[in-house]
């Protein structure tokens, strides 16, 4: 797969559609899978099984490398891991079923093993 453009901001998954409160993001980057994963286990970690929580992105997109000391040519290098392409807006994680300040924690957490900004959003302010 190529590399493609990330211009523009987030038509799509911009709304909260599943839970409560929600982490937007407010840049553009490729967010690896094991940055998704760490997110994902810090905010279970902090909920202690309180409440529900959706991922809303998905790593689909594939990231070759090649060798060290390789020379120049012979094609593409081989699959190294997956990302996610992320716009400004897009959500990343959704919370409900817990109190406003778990879920505050819970989305803290998350954001913080995220490289990127990003804002909390409640379906009561919003």
């Amino acid at each position: 797969m190529q590399k493609g453009g990330r211009a523009g901001k987030a038509t799509r998954n911009v709304r909260l559609d599943f839970g409560e409160y929600g982490l937007q993001v407010l840049e553009r980057a490729w967010i690896t899978a094991n940055q998704i994963e760490a997110a994902r286990v810090a905010a279970t970690r902090h909920m202690k099984r309180r409440g529900m929580l959706w991922l809303r992105l998905f790593p689909d997109k594939p990231i070759t490398k090649k060798p060290l000391e390789t020379r120049m040519g012979k094609g593409k290098g081989n699959p190294e891991g997956w990302v996610a392409v992320i716009k400004p807006g897009n959500l990343v994680l959704e919370i409900s079923g817990c109190t406003e300040s778990v879920a505050r924690g819970a989305l803290c957490r998350a954001a913080s093993k995220l490289p990127v900004r990003c804002r909390l959003l409640s379906r009561h302010t919003a």
